[in-house]
């Protein structure tokens, strides 16, 4: 390859580089560019940039005034419409305490403070006595509107029942027809000739007029005193029937068994034995020995 020839192909590239234009061409854009960048003064045109910038400016401020608008527009129809606020309330009082005041004396105490007295219920109380109020609606140091009535509630006192009769039951019957009533039971207890567990008193007596809840005292046999049986060994039947009757045992039977000499006519056996603890009441056994000889 010539060297002439790779000369000519390297300007070649140069000039397509270029653009394919010369100095002269390039020195002649710049020069009407620049010719048209000025006005006849020779001074920059800014007209252009400031319109934009003032039409930025406006649309801006547009939509500002649009949001605030809409802002205050949705909470006046909120707070109107959808969601409006209560009436004033008017005047408030304070709510005293009436409690433990008779209906007269509350009704004054309230009237003194700008209220009324509101419907009264009423309730037993074991304690406090009838006509007495024993609680309050609003409760005191509350507030309350003049239109809005004080409800109380009164006591009419405890509740009244008679003491029923549960003499000659025994002790677990009557205890359950007394609780079953709402009464208290106590229960003491004492000899009696009544059988063992029987009830024999009762305290308050039956048919009484009691406040419940009442205390009812319950006297319950232990049965017949106890005595012990005497050694009649050796007496004769005669002065052994004496002794045992005058302790409250019964001679049920007397039996004659054969004996010699002195054993005849006297007690040669007894039952119970001797030193035994009996009931009043409780039946007595002799053997004594047969008069005469053998048949």
């Amino acid at each position: 390859m010539k060297l002439g020839d790779s000369l000519g192909r390297n300007r070649k590239r140069r000039k397509r580089k270029t653009g394919g234009f010369s100095g002269r061409d390039q020195s002649q854009r710049v020069g009407d560019s620049s010719s048209s960048d000025r006005d006849g003064t020779g001074g920059r045109v800014k007209g252009g940039v400031g319109l934009a910038a003032l039409s930025g400016r406006i649309l801006f401020g547009g939509f500002v005034v649009l949001v605030i608008g809409g802002g205050c527009a949705g909470y006046g129809l909120a707070t109107r419409v959808f969601f409006p606020a209560p009436p004033p309330t008017g005047d408030l009082y304070e709510v005293p305490d009436v409690r433990g005041l008779g209906l007269a004396s509350a009704e004054e105490r309230l009237a003194g403070a700008g209220l009324e007295l509101g419907q009264t219920d009423s309730i037993t109380h074991p304690t406090v006595a009838a006509g007495v109020l024993l609680g309050q609606s609003p409760l005191p140091g509350q507030v309350s509107r003049p239109d809005e009535p004080v409800y109380v509630t009164m006591s009419i006192g405890p509740q009244m029942r008679s003491v029923p009769d549960v003499l000659s039951l025994d002790q677990a019957s009557a205890r359950v027809v007394l609780e079953t009533g709402g009464f208290v039971v106590e229960v003491d207890s004492v000899e009696a000739e009544e059988v063992r567990g029987q009830v024999v008193g009762l305290s308050p007596p039956p048919d009484s007029m009691v406040a419940l809840p009442a205390e009812i005292r319950l006297i319950v046999s232990t049965g017949p005193p106890s005595v012990l049986m005497p050694a009649v060994l050796g007496l004769k039947q005669a002065e052994a029937e004496i002794l045992l009757d005058s302790l409250g045992l019964d001679v049920i039977e007397v039996e004659e068994v054969f004996r010699f000499g002195r054993d005849q006519g006297v007690v040669v056996e007894q039952e119970p034995a001797a030193a035994s603890e009996l009931e009043r009441g409780s039946g007595v056994r002799l053997k004594v020995g047969r008069r005469g000889g053998a048949d």
